[in-house]
């Protein structure tokens, strides 16, 4: 049935039902007019051809002269981790934006998206097993939680709990002790490679459609309502658990690395409060399965364990507000240059490693974009805005932030458990809300998998785009660049404009070690970075960012369904 609906979609699409760069449909909508039940087929175009002149030069300017790795060491070595809030951030938003200005961009600037809360940062992490017997643990404080204010050592007791109920057991048992919490893992044999490019078979399945599933989706039997379900629960947990960790006096605790976390691997990420007023007292560290698990061993046989620690944070509380870093090269046709397009990438990151894969590495590629332009001495008819976001790693709020300043948003629902839920996971409560500047946003192209080759995009379901980045794509495919996929792909930027009906794209990427072994971790350096990877990227994204700014029309947007029209944008 998928494959059926798939070529039904793309015989529509190449019959006329998608256009090259067809007016949106959104912006067709006149305000208050009621939506009728089918809309009209805009009239169809063809395609145009892509400007082969500018793609061969644009080719030649990025693997003979690349500066995509110059641009990731700096964020990587010169700057490292960039957790938001952090003063690396602030040191990566302030160098993007003079880079910018440094290539000839204009309106290079910071642009505040709304209060996050308080920066952190850690200096110092030593954990070791002292009775009974010496061992260095590999470990890493988890974001906004406080230092040990000094060397502390303390007996170690294990906590297993997932609920509020299981946590009643352990009242009164927990002051002044480290607690080791959660359940043990031994890791599973490796019987798969940790690095992998796509082959023609994986691509040929990414490109089959699939019906979304996400964590807000209604509850079903067997449907992904479950899911959501037991991520409310999940979630509720983890906001009860640091008070009662509080109220116990507990001196620390140790959490076990995720999932796959092994061989030395931890992927780390926030165990506290970013929001002020609400930072947690008890210091949490991520340790390796492997230390996590002989402390439980000899816990379990009754041998009493002692870890000393010695965790030195810093918490930051000049400026509660978070940035983007925008630049522009303007437009030139008086007729479309107040048309934009827009590319970008987050560039806040976990603090574990250097934030190289996830996402210097989208970072560095669409700056290496709008370098190429500007070097390429490009005049597009609309404007090319790059934005890079912050907030991403803690539910797309710099992004989430902009779209809400600038273009619109719905109303989100926070009764119930939808209270537990990340904002961006909440269900609407109310109808789209748009400003008139929404009108103007051509497309949005996102990178956000990683640092492998481009190998496709996700469409996002919308088929009228189909015949325009096939002939965008025909340029590329000696790169590796050969797939369409109708699928939806999330947890990125780009779906805070989809959600208010602009089209905005993330690029398919080869996975590499992606899953596997950087993302989050401590292992997400630069030495995972491939130059020949982000050099064809950079082609790729600068190609279809070009050709989204010369088309003669804006890019096609999907339908507003009847029952869910926006209502009139706020002049």
């Amino acid at each position: 049935m998928r494959i059926q609906r798939l070529t039904r979609m793309a015989v529509a699409a190449a019959m006329g039902f998608a256009s090259l760069c067809s007016a949106s449909l959104l912006a067709e909508k006149k305000p208050k007019e009621a939506p009728s039940a089918v809309s009209a087929a805009p009239p169809a175009t063809s395609p145009a051809i892509p400007d082969l002149e500018f793609i061969t030069r644009l080719r030649q300017e990025e693997f003979e002269h690349s500066q995509v790795m110059d641009i990731m060491s700096h964020l990587t070595d010169d700057i490292g981790a960039r957790l938001t809030g952090s003063p690396n951030m602030k040191k990566a938003n302030e160098w993007t934006r003079d880079q910018f200005t440094q290539w000839g961009m204009v309106n290079a600037h910071l642009e505040p998206w709304g209060t996050f809360g308080r920066g952190w940062a850690y200096q110092l992490c030593e954990v070791r097993m002292v009775a009974p017997d010496y061992m260095q643990f590999m470990a890493y404080p988890e974001a906004w939680t406080p230092g040990t204010n000094g060397s502390l050592r303390a007996e170690v007791v294990r906590v297993i709990a997932s609920t509020s109920a299981d946590l009643e057991k352990y009242k009164g048992k927990l002051a002044g002790k480290i607690v080791l919490f959660g359940e043990t893992r031994i890791p599973d044999p490796s019987d798969k490679p940790l690095f992998h490019r796509n082959d023609d078979d994986d691509l040929a399945k990414t490109a089959l459609f699939e019906p979304p599933s996400f964590p807000g989706a209604q509850q079903r039997p067997g449907g992904p309502g479950n899911a959501r379900a037991e991520l409310i629960q999940r979630l509720r947990f983890q906001q009860e658990l640091p008070k009662f960790l509080e109220d116990e006096k507990v001196a620390a605790v140790l959490d076990i690395t995720r999932l796959p976390g092994e061989d030395g691997t931890l992927f780390v990420q926030s165990g506290g409060n970013y929001e002020k007023g609400k930072t947690i007292t008890v210091p949490r560290v991520t340790v390796a399965v492997e230390n996590f698990g002989r402390v439980a061993r000899l816990i379990d046989k009754k041998i009493p364990v002692e870890v000393e620690m010695n965790v030195e944070t810093a918490f930051y509380d000049d400026d509660d507000k978070a940035y983007n870093t925008l630049a522009e090269i303007p437009g030139t046709d008086p007729n479309l240059k107040d048309q934009v397009v827009m590319l970008g990438g987050h560039l806040d990151s976990w603090h574990a490693g250097e934030g190289a894969t996830d996402n210097g590495a989208g970072s560095a590629v669409a700056m290496e974009s709008v370098r190429l332009l500007e070097k390429l001495g490009v005049q597009p008819r609309r404007t090319i805005r790059i934005v890079l976001w912050s907030g991403e790693e803690e539910g797309l709020f710099g992004s989430r932030g902009y779209v809400k300043e600038h273009f619109g948003s719905r109303p989100e629902s926070s009764r119930g458990e939808n209270q537990f839920l990340p904002a961006f996971m909440r269900p609407p409560a109310g109808p789209l809300e748009l400003k008139p500047e929404q009108k103007t946003i051509s497309v949005y192209f996102n990178l956000d998998n990683g640092a492998g080759k481009i190998r496709g995009i996700y469409l996002q379901e919308n088929a009228r785009v189909r015949p325009i980045f096939e002939k965008w794509m025909e340029p590329f495919r000696d790169l590796g660049m050969t797939t369409l996929t109708m699928r939806d792909t999330g947890s990125t930027d780009h779906v805070s404009f989809d959600a208010v009906g602009i089209p905005a794209f993330e690029f398919l990427q080869d996975p590499l070690d992606y899953g596997t072994l950087t993302h989050h971790s401590n292992l997400d350096v630069y030495e995972h970075i491939r130059p020949e990877d982000l050099e064809q990227a950079s082609v790729i994204m600068a190609g279809f960012v070009y050709d989204a700014a010369m088309c003669d029309e804006m890019i096609p947007r999907k339908p507003i369904r009847p029952d869910d029209a926006p209502v009139t944008p706020r002049q």
